[in-house]
């Protein structure tokens, strides 16, 4: 998509720390060790308990189109380091520009829904590549991820009503309002005002007029009959410019002329003022004039909570207007996914497990070649557990909390279950055949209705049951601990 609106080469959307360490890695001759990256988030967004992962069409097809071209490389051969000599050798720049992604690269399908610390990715391949692709990758799914979420915490809240994603005005720039127009559509929204985005993605798209064009006219109900004239077939008319009450009855005058010609008032929209009230009050006025098919649209700085709110509040409104607080993930505008290595191999050699300790327990990684499986019972999902890939779960296994080990499950060998990450590259050939948006749209669905309704409500939600498998666990502890004597950190030293 980003090719399609700035027509750029994409290899160098990256973060220059990135380009140093493959360089470094070229220049100490690591380039042919092997390595295992996972992409994760360690924290829910929105104070939730569970995230929609979104965007995996976007990072297969930039790895697709992943090539440094001969401009990419002379802008690189011009920088230059603190002696005023060029910082990268003539040969790295060779190399990059024969690079060709030969990694197997395993992901969770688009629409799956994921909790914090489980691999979204996990990237195998020559160490380089891995390295290059962490800020691409992280780019490419954190934000679709976020608004994913956020438009299937908004629908949520909306209890099944038609919610409509109106906020390209407001988004953060083209690929901003590309993405998340996407982005909102699989997260359960049913259409966008985004024509561009329509076109792209196949997104019905929706939307009538604006306050400007009853402005326009000398009279409010004269803007209303020119538009039912002109677009008989699609009127759902502004009443809130002047007087919103007022402005519903000039409406039901129009729809009643619209009906002599055999057409009929699809819609009232409000924008502003109290929207319980006006819109109990406009559905009695529609409801007395024989307009209860009419349907009333509300737009206002929307988000989940406030139209939970007017729910509880019995607001006759039936369908939302979604716009700046979905687009820009307003209360939370990104996600934390990172992307950390886990092991590492020389060629013909055993993997080396790797871990990175922290002082914050949430910041400890886990080593391996991490897969994971998600168990259910009666068509509800139980728990996740993460196991290393050469582990043999065929006789079951014990699930660990990673921050309390007191806290452990054991499951049985006979209970229903799925692995989540699903092979896309094998050895730098795509072997994934990439769903419809209306597939993966039906996805997320499908994953919502099959967790109790407790995880993934929208305040306090239950925690749903994430933990490493036992040996995985032992393994990261091991490890954590030598680290720690290795460095000395956290002990008591004797007086």
């Amino acid at each position: 998509m980003i090719d399609s609106i700035h027509n750029i080469s994409n290899a160098l959307l990256t973060d220059f720390y990135q380009l140093t360490m493959a360089y470094g890695f070229w220049k100490s001759g690591m380039k042919d060790k092997e390595g295992v990256f996972h992409l994760f988030f360690r924290r829910a967004p929105f104070n939730g308990n569970f995230c929609i992962s979104c965007g995996l069409e976007n990072v297969i097809s930039y790895i697709n189109s992943l090539k440094f071209h001969p401009e990419d490389l002379a802008y690189l051969g011009s920088i230059q380091g603190s002696d005023d000599s060029p910082l990268f050798e003539k040969g790295f720049l060779d190399y990059l520009g024969d690079l060709k992604f030969s990694c197997d690269l395993y992901a969770v399908p688009e629409g799956t829904i994921v909790f914090p610390l489980e691999p979204v990715i996990r990237i195998q391949g020559p160490i380089i590549q891995c390295q290059l692709l962490e800020t691409p990758l992280l780019n490419l799914l954190n934000f679709p991820s976020l608004i994913a979420t956020k438009a299937a915490r908004i629908c949520r809240a909306a209890q099944g009503d038609p919610v409509l994603e109106f906020g390209l005005r407001r988004a953060q720039g083209i690929d901003g309002a590309i993405t998340a127009s996407r982005s909102a559509y699989i997260g359960g929204c049913e259409a966008t005002s985004n024509v561009l985005a329509g076109k792209h993605y196949g997104i019905p798209v929706r939307g009538t007029i604006a306050h400007s064009w009853v402005m326009a006219f000398d009279e409010e109900i004269d803007a209303f009959q020119t538009y039912a004239d002109m677009m008989p077939n699609n009127c759902v008319l502004l009443v809130d410019t002047y007087s919103t009450l007022d402005g519903v009855k000039k409406a039901i005058d129009v729809g009643k002329k619209l009906e002599e010609k055999g057409f009929h008032l699809a819609g009232i929209r409000l924008d502003s003022g109290d929207l319980a009230y006006l819109s109990i009050e406009a559905r009695g006025l529609l409801n007395e004039a024989g307009f209860k098919n009419t349907k009333i649209v509300a737009s206002n700085d929307l988000d989940e909570s406030i139209i939970q709110s007017l729910k509880i509040q019995k607001a006759e409104i039936d369908i939302w207007g979604v716009g700046t607080k979905l687009v820009t993930a307003y209360d939370q505008p990104a996600l934390d996914g990172v992307y950390k290595l886990s092991a590492i191999r020389s060629p013909g050699k055993e993997w080396e497990y790797k871990i990175k300790i922290s002082e914050q327990s949430v910041k400890v990684t886990t080593p391996g070649i991490h897969q994971v499986r998600r168990y259910f019972r009666d068509n509800l999902c139980i728990g996740d557990v993460i196991y290393d890939v050469n582990t043999d779960l065929s006789d079951g296994c014990v699930m660990i909390d990673p921050f309390d080990i007191t806290r452990q499950k054991r499951i049985n060998a006979d209970v229903s279950h799925n692995d989540l990450l699903v092979p896309i590259y094998n050895k730098g050939k795509q072997v994934y055949d990439l769903p419809g948006i209306s597939e993966i749209k039906a996805r997320v669905q499908k994953e919502i209705a099959s967790f109790h309704p407790t995880i993934t409500r929208l305040v306090n939600p239950h925690k749903y049951p994430v933990g490493n498998e036992k040996s995985l666990n032992k393994l990261k502890t091991d490890l954590t601990f030598k680290a720690r004597m290795k460095q000395h950190i956290g002990f008591v030293e004797e007086l």
